[in-house]
């Protein structure tokens, strides 16, 4: 795409190469259009899932043809120190072996969205930041960044690129023995499939530079709530709509899916965007399953002026 730069972004990571924009094919063309008449001259509010970022080398975790993935809980990270050195060493490999993604054109197409007025908002379920990097600037991040981590104990926040070098620093040859056990595949938030116990055991885990606590990524695990002020925000996005459209989500939990069945309850639209079923079918207006960043390039350039 025009005027874009190679590893812009902070957090996401990529296995697989940016796929080009593309053109809807005739069929999903028909319901765009649709769509089109719908939400032209009406504000909405956009909710994006791990379906946009695909497109940006991203693997996600419920997507046709993505394998079972079982992300560590909020709960096992807190518990065990053992877990917590098995979480950081695979995303030390992660974080170190995966190239940062750029945005693709449909979080350019959200930004060119905001900029014509069309979003009271956008509500993402995505922690790569890549909807920043493209130029949205009304963003909530649902379920935090991964460019930061926190610490639980004293609540100060540093980036993940310190992070990077505070434990290269503790683990000097960690990646080369690493990349001599041969790296299987990446999960979506950077984790590593390394199944060799003894390496992981050797890691040592970063501990915060300022009180010595818990340090832990800046993002929402599962088994996790979602801030309460972010999740009120996020409301009065969808309030302020006349209309909400979901873009690359299947909806599965339900930190997404109470802002469609908000939405629905008021009476307003809700447009689905998503390759294979979502929870919130049963709510949708319109449901187009098609490419995300293909459709949302298309609306934001067929769209009339407000």
């Amino acid at each position: 795409m025009e005027g874009q730069r190679h590893g812009v972004g902070l957090t996401g990571f990529a296995s697989m190469p940016p796929a080009p924009a593309a053109a809807p094919s005739s069929q999903d063309l028909e319901v765009l259009r649709r769509i089109r008449d719908l939400l032209g001259g009406m504000r909405f509010a956009l909710l994006t899932g791990a379906g946009l970022s695909t497109d940006s080398g991203i693997p996600d975790y419920r997507g046709p043809g993505s394998p079972p993935r079982t992300p560590m809980t909020y709960q096992e990270f807190v518990r065990e120190a053992v877990n917590r050195q098995r979480y950081w060493a695979r995303n030390h490999i992660g974080w170190s072996h995966l190239r940062h993604a750029d945005p693709n054109p449909g979080h350019f197409a959200a930004a060119h969205l905001e900029r014509r007025g069309y979003l009271t908002g956008l509500i993402t379920q995505n922690v790569d930041r890549l909807h920043e990097d493209a130029g949205s600037s009304n963003v909530i991040d649902l379920h935090g960044r991964f460019d930061q981590v926190v610490c639980l104990d004293c609540t100060r926040t540093y980036s993940r690129k310190l992070l990077a070098g505070m434990l290269a620093e503790l683990n000097p040859d960690f990646l080369e023995r690493a990349a001599a056990t041969g790296l299987v595949e990446m999960a979506p938030d950077a984790d590593a499939t390394v199944e060799d116990r003894a390496l992981i055991s050797s890691f040592v885990v970063a501990a915060c530079p300022g009180c010595g606590g818990t340090l832990k990524p800046d993002f929402v695990y599962f088994g996790e709530n979602v801030p309460k002020d972010r999740v009120e925000k996020a409301y009065a996005m969808v309030d302020e709509a006349a209309a909400v459209v979901v873009a690359g989500s299947s909806l599965t939990v339900m930190s997404g899916l109470r802002f469609v069945r908000h939405a629905a309850k008021d009476g307003k639209p809700v447009v689905i965007i998503n390759r294979g079923e979502t929870r919130g079918d049963d709510e949708a207006t319109i449901k187009l399953e098609a490419g995300v960043s293909e459709s949302l390039t298309w609306l934001a350039g067929n769209l009339p002026p407000l």
